[in-house]
């Protein structure tokens, strides 16, 4: 089971960014703790940030094929990004969108996300914890 685990913009600065918002974990523990997860779980896992559309869609197309399902915390680009959205359902996977904090808690405009409609289902407001609940919803969906 190979696990694609992708993060949008400004993700590289957690640990640093509104830590009262995002907690204290940096984007390294999240992916140490989505490398250590996967090889408990038996999967294999590929991390990847960027800050730009451009890159994540490329890098979507390119894992795609790859990838048995895609975990992705879009960020901004949640709210915004049509191009990520229709990257991600060229690629036909399952997808588990990731955020760490509730959005819906938040102003309105990350009330609505164009990668919802296309997710498997998505996790919200539980910080790095929510990358686990998404490395085991990978697993018994791929298992299923």
């Amino acid at each position: 089971m190979r696990i694609f685990c992708v993060n949008g913009p400004n993700l590289n600065l957690l640990g640093k960014r509104e830590p009262e918002i995002y907690g204290s974990t940096t984007l390294e523990d999240i992916n140490t703790i989505c490398v250590d997860e996967a090889k408990a779980l038996g999967m294999e896992v590929q991390c990847f940030q960027s800050n730009s559309e451009g890159a994540l869609v490329d890098a979507i197309q390119d894992k795609g094929a790859w990838a048995e399902a895609i975990i992705i915390n879009p960020a901004a680009y949640t709210h915004t990004s049509v191009a990520l959205r229709d990257a991600l359902a060229a690629v036909g996977k399952p997808i588990i969108e990731v955020h760490l904090s509730n959005v819906y808690a938040r102003e309105d405009f990350r009330h609505h996300s164009f990668i919802a409609p296309i997710a498997v289902g998505q996790i919200s407001g539980f910080g790095s914890d929510g990358y686990r609940m998404a490395m085991h919803a990978a697993h018994r969906i791929l298992s299923a």
